[in-house]
């Protein structure tokens, strides 16, 4: 008859190791795993802004810097075209010269969105509401309409 070994879940986890731990000549425990506090990151206005100032210089400079390159693309395309005189060199000028309009119609919509975002932030300030409030009877009310409209 052969024995054979039954294990049980309340059995220890790593005595199925212990072969490989003598054979090794190591040891090793199980170290209960530990979470981590989740990091809420701080909004600073001013890292905002800053970012948004350097986002906005950045894309200006990318852009003026593809402006120029189209011009001197449309520069050379065009002297080409003039050369060979053919139809495609006369199309891909045409389509440079849109790509480069695009382009500047870009610069100028990225101007008028960092405007938005400036006014945005100076109307998230505090506003004033003036309410006028009658405090009386109707009575009053209309004694005081009256008088008012007899003024004029």
């Amino acid at each position: 008859m052969s024995m054979q070994k039954i294990t049980t879940q309340s059995q220890d986890k790593t005595s199925k190791y212990d072969g490989i731990e003598e054979a090794l000549d190591v040891s090793s425990e199980i170290v209960p795993e530990t979470k981590p506090e989740p990091i809420v990151p701080v909004e600073d206005p001013t890292s905002t802004r800053e970012q948004l100032k350097k986002d906005y210089e950045y894309t200006r400079g990318n852009l003026y810097a593809l402006i120029e390159k189209g011009q001197e693309a449309i520069n050379g395309i065009l002297e080409l075209a003039q050369e060979s005189e053919m139809p495609r060199a006369y199309e891909v000028a045409g389509q440079l010269i849109k790509n480069v309009a695009d382009a500047t119609d870009k610069l100028m919509t990225l101007q008028q969105k960092l405007k938005d975002v400036n006014e945005e932030q100076i109307s998230k300030g505090p506003t004033t509401v003036n309410n006028a409030l009658f405090v009386g009877s109707t009575a009053d009310l209309q004694k005081l309409l009256k008088n008012n409209s007899s003024d004029k």
